[in-house]
């Protein structure tokens, strides 16, 4: 059954933020940003630009009546610059006028003096002179440096990978209220409104009670807006606080480009050891991360670097190092899949780099290698059960993997331009936030005197059919027709300390939530039928909206029961709260047990290659993946091929271009290329595992949004495979995007280019 907001889509009846009416006197802000990447602020005039028309107020720094401090991880970023600046369009001053074109137009009069200093966009450089955001982390297993000398083959080298625009569809936006007796009401797109609102109140001094974050929907987000969303609602707050007026703050698209962080990009340093039949015997790696100006959530997203490093292979004996490296760029943050694909990308070029020295298939090394139950992961965790095995083989048969290598293998030999790769991408991603303490929920539950039915939880929607599983979830739970619920906006007034909702885990977190709220009332509802019925509540159930006494249906419908327990004074609403059970990580030892469960699955990618001109598309993906027992196959399987799209995106025609003093040159649509539906595979074909088990999500169904990303990664080695067929391509530097220019540079000799 397709969902309200389904049909509000199609018939472009959704409001977002900048859909939302107007109150009256609403004013509009723009923002301005530094012009240069790192430098002392000198002076700033801003006298012409509030003389502008329209003009009402320009804010800078000064005015913050608070803590001028966005950083929730590491308190390192101010909302807006003060003395110095470190990225190119680093906010320093907010223009609000009546309207948004006259707010622009004020803000290119602002002049500003700036003492230039040298920009730092190199992680390595960085890390060489100890500018980190937070010391480097190291996991280890087993013993790396006594495994060496029993490794036939040692093959070692480099892996870049870029960054990646998040592009969603509704740029950052956020409307500021202010209301009677010093309340404020923020509509934001964010995926993190306790965050919106703990840095409100950070940033106007007063208790966060006093501010409403009230978030609808939003038109996309990737984790863009999990962190990035703060500063632009905190700014309209600051304005709306001040002018005692509502004020609009809504980016356009080269703004938000220009002004947000995007994908980390990484740089690594690996070595992967092999003993004479195949298997991974040692796996040493250092990770820079490109982290940015600011932490934001760079700590984090490297934590996941480290600890999807090995993917979905045993290591015995495993060292690896990471570092947040502090440039002069826009603070890089979440991104699907939060880390874990720059590190399974440097895991599968190991494996290509050991592949082609010994002489060997891929596939074949990463068969050996998969995951069993019981083995150890470097951060001390076990796996449970054997997805990645099954999903592996699973498809090698059913994808007809064998057959079709040696016929792309007879093709590439009578075609001297026209040539065809593939490419095995198998995945192992852990469900849960890897800081344990946000890994809770809450919900709300009211069940009215008709029957229907409200649920208000933290979960918000952006696009992934979160709402939809919820609502399958409450109606499952109660017995009653999915049409009688409804799922309210996400709003801090109803739930509380909300996580953010990201890390792939809003249905389970606050579908566990949702659920615990109704059997709170489905036991109160229970005793109101067994007492009509003379029987005890164990042997009530509400099935098909019905009340069924053991094997028996009772002439009681739902409408009639909630009526009858609302008459004899029966409370039907219930809070509930969940936290994730048995899940743990001590971060001095490096060791615990951080995620509930892991999703896993394996991907068959072809490639065709035209080698005279250098281009490159994607001809297939097919899928086994673990879903767990799906909610919604529909809306799973439209994540899976989203994702993956997405993902050869990144690895293939996503590129990010800076000028050599740190401006962003990829802005628009016109310079910064993403996958469309010609550039999507025409075949996608996904398959769910059979026998599926998930005990540590809600009804066993499995999270879905991040971990089919990482299917992408294929892409870059069924290209690469179709390359080798014209001509060796060195593995000891392998950097991504592998766009067409990337391939004609490599098929005439030369290295890739930075």
């Amino acid at each position: 059954m397709s969902s309200p907001d389904t049909f509000a889509h199609v018939r472009a009846e959704s409001l977002f933020v900048d859909d939302l009416p107007e109150p009256a006197g609403t004013l509009h802000a723009a923002v301005f940003g530094s012009p240069v990447a790192h430098g002392a602020i000198r002076a700033m005039d801003v006298e012409s630009a509030a003389m502008a028309p329209g003009v009402i107020a320009i804010f800078t720094a000064r005015d913050i009546p608070g803590e001028n401090q966005l950083g929730v991880i590491i308190e390192d970023e101010p909302l807006l610059a003060e003395d110095e600046v470190h990225y190119v369009g680093q906010p320093i001053a907010v223009v609000v006028a009546e309207s948004s074109a006259q707010a622009r137009e004020a803000v290119k009069r602002i002049a500003i003096d700036i003492d230039k200093r040298p920009p730092e966009f190199d992680p390595r450089r960085a890390a060489a002179r100890g500018d980190l955001i937070a010391p480097a982390r190291t996991l280890s297993l087993g013993n790396v440096d006594e495994a060496w000398a029993r490794c036939a083959t040692i093959v070692a080298g480099r892996v870049d990978s870029g960054g990646q625009e998040h592009l969603y569809l509704e740029t950052q936006a956020a409307l500021a209220i202010p209301e009677a007796r010093g309340r404020m009401r923020l509509y934001t797109g964010t995926q993190s409104p306790s965050v919106v609102q703990r840095v409100a109140a950070r940033i106007l001094a007063c208790p966060m009670h006093n501010i409403e974050v009230e978030v609808q929907r939003l038109g996309g987000a990737f984790g863009g807006k999990e962190e990035q969303a703060t500063p632009w609602a905190a700014m309209a707050a600051l304005a709306a606080q001040n002018l005692q007026r509502p004020v609009k703050l809504v980016l356009l698209r080269h703004e938000d480009m220009r002004m947000t962080g995007k994908r980390h990009p990484y740089s690594t340093d690996y070595r992967l050891g092999l003993d004479g039949n195949g298997r991974f015997l040692a796996f040493e790696a250092t990770y820079y991360q490109n982290s940015g100006a600011a932490a934001d959530l760079s700590p984090a997203i490297l934590e996941r670097s480290l600890f999807h490093a090995t993917n979905s292979y045993f290591i015995p004996n495993v060292q690896i190092t990471g570092m947040c490296c502090r440039t002069n760029l826009p603070p890089f943050t979440a991104f699907r899949g939060f880390g874990a694909p720059q590190a399974m990308f440097v895991m599968e070029s190991a494996i290509a780099a050991a592949a082609e020295i010994l002489n060997i298939p891929a596939l074949q090394l990463q068969q050996a290698n998969l995951l069993r139950p019981g083995n150890e992961l470097p951060f001390g965790m076990r796996i449970e059960g054997d997805a990645s095995r099954r999903s592996f083989e699973t498809a090698l048969a059913r994808f007809d993997v064998k057959a079709r290598r040696e016929e792309i293998a007879r093709h590439n030999e009578t075609s001297p331009y026209l040539k065809r790769g593939l490419a095995i991408m198998p995945i192992c991603f852990g469900i849960s936030f890897t800081n344990t303490t946000l890994n809770q929920a809450g919900a709300l539950v009211h069940i009215y005197f008709d029957g229907s039915v409200s649920v208000s939880t933290g979960a918000v929607e952006m696009g992934q059919g979160v709402l939809t599983k919820l609502r399958r979830i409450v109606a499952f739970a109660l017995g009653i027709a999915e049409t009688r619920v409804r799922l309210e906006s996400t709003n801090t007034t109803r739930v509380a300390n909300i996580s953010p909702t990201s890390a792939s885990t809003g249905t389970d977190l606050n579908g566990a939530a949702a659920v615990i709220a109704c059997r709170l009332i489905m036991e109160r509802l229970k005793t109101v039928a067994a007492a009509l019925h003379d029987t005890t509540p164990e042997r009530i159930a509400i099935r098909e909206e019905r009340v069924w006494i053991g094997d028996t249906c009772g002439p009681l419908d739902w409408h009639t029961l909630v009526q009858t327990a609302y008459s004899q004074r029966v409370d039907l609403s219930a809070h509930a709260f969940y936290a994730t059970p048995d899940i743990h990580y001590d971060k001095k030892n490096e060791k615990g047990h951080p995620f509930a469960y892991h999703v896993c699955g394996t991907a068959v990618v072809e490639a065709r290659l035209d080698a005279l001109r250098g281009t490159a598309a994607i001809e297939s993906v097919q899928i086994i993946h673990d879903a767990g027992r799906s909610l919604d196959l529909l809306v799973d399987r439209g994540q899976v091929e989203g994702a993956v799209v997405q993902g050869i995106g990144w690895l293939t025609i996503e590129e990010l271009v800076h000028s050599p003093e740190g401006r962003l040159l990829s802005d628009s649509l016109s310079s910064y290329k993403i996958p469309d539906f010609h550039f999507a595979p025409p075949r996608i074909e996904v398959d769910f595992l059979e026998d599926p088990s998930a005990p540590g999500a809600v009804m066993q169904s499995k999270a879905i949004g991040e971990p089919p990303f990482m299917y992408g990664i294929g892409a870059f080695f069924a290209i690469r495979a179709a390359m080798r067929s014209v001509r060796d391509i060195p593995c000891d530097l392998i950097r991504a995007p592998l766009t067409n220019e990337q391939i004609l540079r490599q098929l005439e000799g030369l290295p890739p280019a930075e």
